[in-house]
């Protein structure tokens, strides 16, 4: 039977109990394949794969576990946000899978607002919206600017926020540390310079530096849309361009060519392939 994918991220990176306990709720309906998580960032990533009609189930069971555990009023981490579970999108590896990628995201969103979350679509199902319009000024933006959310309750939830739901091909969370001596301020000079709309744009890239002050490390952090028109190896050279780079990391599973032409000599922390975890 085919598997769909889905790659929902929490806004919990230190508290482990909490993040066992959403990750036994995503897998009430859903295989849990992968899990990473960072304090300094406060997120978890989960990589789960589950059969079509059931995924959105897994979903919405971790949103709702989300919501008991995680107080967004009380979250300091680095990494944007506007809900408990953030962002919940279902990847499709193949253009043949998108259709049921698209129609289990939209049930998805229906369950995740019938918990009591609400939901803001966005990408293909919101005519191109972006995650960074709705995480604008966190949840007190969203709130403020008074979009209306796509399913569930019309405003947000007190301590959980709102869930952003899509349907997407694979994206590569990417973060690349800086080799010392380095500053918070050349992490955010190279992100300019290399992001989508930058003077040395990659395209379909978002950056940004960081500071991550529980590991002492200076990181640009990225996001890949499209690993077919840039690769890691892509990013990581021209990030070398204007500093060295120490080690980088995948924040999840990624395409096997997504990694093609990767240096030898650049140490890569990987969870592995999405084609290792899913057997093909």
């Amino acid at each position: 039977m085919t598997r769909l994918v889905a790659v929902p991220n929490v806004s919990e990176g230190r508290d482990e109990a909490v993040l066992d306990a959403i990750g036994a709720a995503f897998a009430t309906h859903a295989d849990v394949l992968d899990r990473s998580s960072d304090p300094d960032h406060h997120r978890a990533v989960f990589f789960l794969a589950g059969a079509p009609g059931e995924l959105h189930r897994a979903l919405a069971a971790g949103a709702a576990e989300a919501a008991a555990r995680i107080d967004l009023r009380a979250h300091d981490g680095l990494h944007p946000r506007v809900g408990a579970l953030d962002v919940a999108p279902v990847v499709y590896l193949e253009e043949e899978q998108r259709g049921a990628a698209i129609a289990e995201a939209l049930l998805a969103a229906d369950a995740i607002g019938a918990a009591g979350i609400p939901v803001f679509l966005y990408g293909e199902l919101a005519g191109g919206r972006t995650r960074a319009e709705l995480r604008s000024g966190g949840p007190e933006g969203l709130s403020a600017r008074g979009t209306e959310p796509d399913y569930g309750p019309t405003t947000l939830h007190p301590t959980a926020g709102a869930t952003l739901v899509a349907t997407r091909p694979p994206l590569i969370a990417f973060n690349l540390e800086l080799a010392p001596p380095a500053a918070l301020d050349d992490a955010r000079a190279v992100a300019t310079l290399i992001r989508a709309g930058g003077a040395e744009g990659l395209r379909g890239v978002r950056a940004l530096g960081l500071e991550l002050q529980r590991r002492a490390v200076i990181q640009v952090s990225t996001n890949i849309e499209d690993h077919r028109a840039v690769t890691a190896t892509d990013v990581l050279a021209a990030v070398a361009r204007h500093h060295a780079v120490k080690r980088a990391e995948l924040v999840a599973p990624a395409p096997e060519a997504a990694l093609a032409g990767w240096p030898e000599d650049v140490e890569l922390r990987m969870p592995g392939s999405i084609e290792a975890l899913l057997g093909r």
